[in-house]
């Protein structure tokens, strides 16, 4: 899914990665047990349902949320500035909470006020009219959908949305619609149309048509069944065709959301007011309740929670999008049932894990020893134990389909680690003393985690050098494929309820690039042909299956990684905040059903 931004990894939480964020999953029960003892709104059992809606249920406006009042300021406290603003570049978790605020696509996620979701036309009329066996989908625009500047949003926009993805220049966002077009599981889906659409190159009508001004048809060359879930990424969301400047796009964006940015201050501030063009009757999902939303960047975890705990002056009405209560906080934020009364508890899809650079550490025996050594108990404190986390012996969370207990590698059954047991490896491959350059965020968790790990690998017989990255640059530094560390954390979410979402993005060495998700660079022909043949699979249960018998061979004999912990949320917000509910998917706060108490 996306990256996190948080303790492991920050800024770039796509699909999500972090090496060890404040926030992930809650298995059922911990999650009921999480919504009674805080009295905030928790999500729903891995099992929900999510439907594809039709015109009907993709009509606006969205329902009214109970109480909710217009006007006033919500004053939004973040620990990481936003990298990017380009949609096309948007696949970090923060990223895409502001991008539900101000950015619309062919499909969105609606949350009805009993807890139901729904994947919903957003700029379309339905969630899509599949044909041809799953291999043609078509949308129509709906009427009375605007840019900010007035102009009416047409098919040659979303045209325009979709090849501006095949540039050169986009980098950071989500591949799957383009590897369906192009046919390829690879990163060469770029060679369908090279330099985008800026060379007056274009998809050829059999790939992509748009026959009116409100039309638009996808052709793959086998069924996408899953391709409304896709189109509801932020990274799939839509840009004007008239102000697409390319890279530049990325610093001045045009609004279609309810709001849009009125000044921006790079790891400063930003303000976000109400954009006049937005049209409720038109959307289905979204609210455009407060005035405007003020974003201060640089305020940590721990910050913002003694803030809100506080919850004095402007800090009645703050909220964040994903800062989550600082883990030494908790246990008293709990034990006091009015400040539990304002917080959130929720599963998260991402799951911690620790990789292994396998253009450095080829061996095999070595990236065994590693795994064994690592305490992975050490992340799980990170992350204010239950609360915040859970060990985990997958890369598969418990909130997928298809999901069972698993510890291939044993991190579960030993949260400490066996650092004798890799010792024992050293010493038979007469590497005692190998040199590891271990990268990892420099934040106050990080810090603490990253401690423990080396102290760890130095007993097992290695002999660790820590570097310490901001925040801001850690996916960007360790994203390049020649980056010169050995081992370095990341986080992943689903992007959907499928394997599809994991497995792929993380280890199909046909993706590896600069800034691809696949962080050890694992390129395993085995799993890259199981890949194939999963992705043939119709049936959703059978797939789901053997994705979770993929991982479990991931794991264990290919080892390019060590899952850490299951991530779990909770967030917190002050006492003038109204309309606050966890999202599923978003794995934050809703920011898009906010409003300003009297």
């Amino acid at each position: 899914m996306t990256r996190m931004t948080d303790m492991y990894g920050m800024s770039r939480t796509r699909p999500t990665l972090v090496a060890v964020a404040v926030g992930s999953l809650l298995l059922a029960g911990t999650a009921a047990t999480a919504q009674a003892a805080t009295g905030g709104q928790s999500t729903a059992t891995p099992s929900t349902q999510v439907t594809f809606a039709d015109a009907t249920g993709s009509t606006g406006p969205a329902q009214p949320i109970p109480g909710a009042t217009g006007g006033g300021t919500l004053n939004v406290l973040q620990q990481d500035t936003f990298g990017h603003l380009d949609p096309a570049q948007v696949y970090v978790n923060n990223q895409a909470q502001l991008a539900t605020l101000i950015d619309r696509g062919l499909t969105t996620y609606r949350l009805d006020n009993s807890g139901a979701y729904s994947v919903v036309g957003d700029l379309a009329t339905d969630s899509g009219r599949m044909s041809d066996g799953g291999r043609t989908w078509t949308y129509t625009l709906k009427t009375g959908i605007r840019w900010e500047d007035g102009t009416p949003i047409t098919a040659a926009d979303i045209r325009q949305s979709v090849e501006r993805l095949f540039a050169p220049f986009v980098t950071s966002g989500p591949t799957y619609l383009q590897q369906w077009l192009a046919g390829t599981n690879g990163a060469d889906y770029r060679n369908l149309l090279p330099e985008g659409p800026y060379t007056g190159k274009h998809l050829p009508d059999s790939v992509l048509s748009t026959p009116d001004a409100r039309t638009i048809v996808f052709h793959f060359k086998k069924a996408e069944p899953d391709l409304p879930y896709a189109l509801a990424l932020a990274g799939y969301s839509a840009v004007p065709q008239a102000k697409d400047t390319q890279q530049a796009y990325d610093t001045a964006p045009v609004a279609s959301g309810p709001y849009r940015i009125q000044e921006f201050k790079p790891g400063v501030s930003m303000t976000l007011v109400r954009n006049t063009q937005w049209d409720p009757a038109t959307d289905s999902a979204r609210h455009q309740y407060p005035d405007r939303f003020q974003i201060s960047f640089g305020v940590s975890s721990v910050d913002s929670t003694h803030r809100m705990i506080a919850d004095s002056g402007d800090d009645r009405t703050a909220v964040s999008f994903t800062n989550s209560v600082d883990p030494d906080s908790i246990a008293g934020v709990v034990a006091d049932p009015q400040q539990a009364g304002r917080t959130l508890a929720g599963y998260q899809s991402y799951v911690a894990q620790v990789n292994f650079n396998m253009k450095r550490v080829t061996d095999l025996r070595l990236r065994r020893a590693l795994a064994y050594a690592i305490p992975t108990k050490a992340v799980y404190d990170a992350q204010g134990g239950s609360y915040g986390a859970e060990l985990a012996g997958s890369f598969i969370s418990p909130t997928m389909p298809g999901y069972r207990k698993s510890d291939p590698l044993g991190k579960v059954a030993h949260p400490e680690g066996q650092p004798d047991k890799a010792r024992r490896i050293l010493k038979d491959l007469h590497k005692l003393g190998t040199k590891i350059r271990y990268a990892f965020v420099d934040s106050p968790a990080g810090q603490q985690y990253s401690a423990a790990i080396e102290a760890a690998l130095d007993k097992a017989g290695f002999d660790v050098e820590r570097v310490a990255i901001p925040g801001r640059n850690y996916y960007d530094t360790v994203g390049s494929t020649t980056n010169t560390f050995d081992m370095y954390g990341s986080a992943w979410g689903a992007d959907w309820p499928s394997g599809l979402t994991v497995i792929p993005p993380v280890f199909d060495g046909r993706t590896i690039a600069d800034d691809s998700s696949n962080h050890s660079m694992v390129n395993d022909p085995r799993v890259n042909r199981r890949i194939d043949r999963i992705e043939a699979i119709t049936d959703e249960q059978k797939a789901a299956t053997a994705w979770m018998s993929l991982s479990d061979y991931i794991a264990k004999d290919v080892v390019p990684a060590v899952p850490t912990v299951y991530y779990k949320q909770m967030q917190m917000f002050g006492s003038h905040v109204g309309g606050a509910t966890y999202h599923r998917f978003f794995c934050n706060i809703d920011a898009t059903r906010l409003f300003v108490k009297p």
